[in-house]
Formats: C-alpha cells, structure tokens, sequence
C-alpha cells in the first residue's frame, strides 16, 4: 500500500544514491580522503601512504585518474587529491585541479613518495590515506562507503570519529524496498518532488554517452557496436551506455550520476531507459518514472550485495533498466517480476575484476541479457521457480543472488585480487608457476 512515509522515505533514498561523481568512485574516493588529510596537515606533504582493500586496489589500479593528464592508478589517485583536490566538491573532488597542482603532483609521484601497502580487512571497501610534512602526520580511515570517513587522526590524537561499524553516510531506510513498493512509488508519486534528481540524472548522464560515441576512447565500443549490429534499439540502448562508460573509464572529466556508490550502475541503470523511451516516443512523465523505478531496483538490489564485490554490478543495474522498460511499456507486476527472473536466470555470474574499460562492454552485454528478458516476459513466458538459483518469489531470487555475490563470492574475491596483483601464470592444477 501506497503511504507518505514510504514516499519521503524513498525519496530520500534517491536523494542520497544519485549523486554526481567525476571519475570512478573508488579513485575520486582516494581522492577526496587525501585533499581531506592534507587540509587537516596544513603543511605540504612529503610521504603519503595509501593502505588499501582487495577490491579498492581491484577497482583503482586500471582506471584513468580526471585532469590527471593521463596517469592512471592509486598513486596518482591519492596524490592529485592531496595537492588539487577541493573536498567542498565531494566526489567532484578533482574538477578544479590546476596546472601548477598538476605540476606539483606529477613531480611528488615521479620522486616515488606515495607508496601503497595493501590492507587486509574484511571489508571491501576499506582504505586509509597517512600523509606526513615531517614535522606532523595525519590519517583518514573511510569504510564501507566511498565518502564515510570514520576517523581523522592528527599526531595519533583523534580529532574526528565517525561510525565505524556502517556506512553512516546512508540514513534514509532501505529495508522498505521491493519490488511492489517500488512500482507503487513510481506510479504515485509527484514527479515534481524527484524531477530535480532525474534530470540531472538524464542530462550527466546522456552527455557522457554523447561523448563516448563521438570521441576516442579506450576501443570505441559504442561506434563498435552500432555500425556491427542490426540497427534497432536494443543496438542503440547498449551503445550508448557502453560509450558512457567507456568514457568514464578513460578518464573523461564529465560527471555522471552514480547509483548506489557507482558510475557505471548510474549509467547501466539510466542511460538504456532513456535510449529506449526517446525511440519509442513515450512520455516524459513516463520516462520519470521508470528511471525512478530502475534507480530503486538497483539499490534494492545491491543493498543485499553491498558496495564492492565479486559480483558485477552492471548485471544489477541492467536487469534494473530492462525490467523499467518492462514498467515503462505498461508491463504488469507478474511481467516486471518474470524480466527480473529471466535475466538472474542467465547472468548472475559476471565477475567483477576491477574498473576498467571493458567495464563497458561487460554493460552492454548485461543489457542484451536484460532486454532478452524484457521480450521474452512481455510474451508472457518465464524460467520457471527453482531453475537454478531461481526461487518461489522474485524478492526471495534477489535476496539469494545478493547473498551469492556478498558471501559466497567473497573466496572468488580474494582470488581475483591475487591474479590481478601478480604476474605469474596458473597452471592447470591452479598452482602459480614462474
């Protein structure tokens, strides 16, 4: 049943996951805790180092850094941020770097003064940046969320303490989502309280996809895959949102809305919508609110899976997208739940090795899955309970694919993370060999 709090509650939930980032999160979130460490220094640092999760390194290591000049990586991460950042920015952070800023930074990573140590903590998304002057030194620890700084420490008296225990940056309930209560907030609430929110949403959004298709970046997927594939819109719906994210990847300086703590779910779970809406002609009202269905669904999935894992999150946000174009259409609740099934049924075990530019490509193949989905619950048919990981209910099949890629992915995980951080080969008995 449709009620007021539920209507504040979720907006509020949108409120505080579509925010604009620049850059990959994990990099941009380096960032900002280095600018914060050296307003807290005061002095110009002279070492910085940079302790790090599993999967910050996993998601940091390949990405391009914005206004960087190129560079690429935790160090450059760090190190731009503590001499360009602007931590008024948050997660645009790097938007005002200047080129004496990016002097000075290149100089700092060519004397080799950051180092990075790798972190072994439970939780994936867990880093601490400690900078020195020589005379003092500072350390900003930040868990579970890229912005949820739980300590400042200033010559080992602490001078902040946050929430070490959650993501304190997240105050609005979640545990009101599902699928029903997100089709009822999006067919009743007024679009005028969240069309703030979603037009930024479309317009970053979007602009990055422009950029991706008409510029040079990483292999060019987005022209890829329009001039390969049949024309139609499903081709435009995965061009576009691949383009995006190839962009963002390569160190575009454009910002994207992100969705829970991600660029690239911000992308995967807008961009198709709106690809999809603008060539059928539906209505702008409409297009609101499928993007505000798709932007809940992503949440309300990754809230089972957490920030970072093992498992992709483009699958999350596609199957979100597909299963708004399902709402969009004028798709029943049944058709809604069976283009979720559908897709969960095909893709659950997308592994996610770090942020990168076949990010995009890893997008585009889970909105095929997604849009397969879509056709084959629009004509009524759907894997039927206990195909694989599916179960009884829709809501049970997300919890249970949640569950795979927070907990019974987290061995795969830490596998993944030693792949990446050694250049020895496996043999066939999963040895590493010289």
């Amino acid at each position: 049943m449709y009620t007021a709090e539920n209507e504040k509650n979720f907006i509020a939930v949108l409120t505080e996951e579509l925010i604009p980032a620049m850059g990959c999160t994990e990099p941009i979130a380096l960032a900002y805790a280095a600018c914060r460490a050296r307003n807290e220094l005061g002095g110009t640092p002279t070492e910085i180092t940079a302790y790090c999760s599993g999967n910050m390194i996993k998601n940091v290591r390949c990405v391009s850094i914005p206004n960087s000049g190129g560079m690429v990586g935790i160090e450059a991460a760090v190190v731009l941020g503590a001499f360009g950042g602007d931590a008024r920015r948050g997660m645009e952070v790097l938007e005002a770097v200047t080129p004496k800023a990016l002097e000075q930074a290149t100089a700092f990573l060519n004397d080799r003064r950051c180092s990075v140590e790798y972190l072994d903590s439970d939780i994936p998304l867990h880093f601490k940046i400690e900078m020195t002057d020589n005379t003092d030194t500072v350390s900003v620890e930040v868990r579970h969320s890229h912005m949820n700084i739980v300590s400042i420490i200033k010559n080992k008296e602490t001078i902040y303490s946050g929430d070490i225990g959650t993501d304190s940056t997240e105050h609005a309930d979640r545990s009101k989502l599902s699928i029903g209560s997100i089709k009822d907030f999006a067919d009743n609430v007024d679009v005028s309280k969240i069309k703030h929110l979603l037009d930024r949403q479309l317009r970053f959004n979007m602009d990055i996809a422009y950029e991706g298709m008409s510029g040079e970046y990483g292999l060019n997927i987005g022209r890829v895959i329009r001039s390969s594939y049949a024309d139609g819109v499903v081709t435009r719906m995965k061009a576009y949102a691949a383009a995006a994210s190839e962009a963002r990847m390569s160190g575009c300086v454009m910002p994207v809305v992100i969705n829970s703590g991600s660029g690239n779910q911000g992308i995967a779970s807008s961009v198709p919508v709106i690809v999809y809406a603008r060539e059928k002609d539906i209505p702008q009202e409409r297009l609101y609110r499928a993007l505000a269905f798709s932007a809940l669904l992503t949440i309300h999935q990754k809230d089972y899976i957490g920030k970072l894992s093992a498992f992709c999150g483009a699958v999350s946000a596609s199957c979100a997208a597909c299963a708004a174009v399902t709402y969009m259409v004028g798709g029943t609740i049944e058709q809604i739940k069976a283009t979720i099934d559908n897709t969960l049924a095909n893709i659950p075990g997308i592994i996610c090795d770090g942020a990168k530019i076949s990010c995009a490509a890893k997008i585009a193949t889970s909105i095929d899955a997604g849009m397969m989905a879509h056709f084959l619950a629009m004509d009524g048919k759907a894997y039927e309970a206990f195909t694989g990981i599916l179960k009884e209910e829709c809501e049970e099949t997300i919890s249970c694919v949640g569950y795979i890629g927070k907990i019974g992915m987290r061995q795969t995980d830490k596998e993944i993370v030693k792949l990446m951080l050694t250049d020895k080969e496996v043999d066939k008995n999963g040895d590493k060999t010289e």
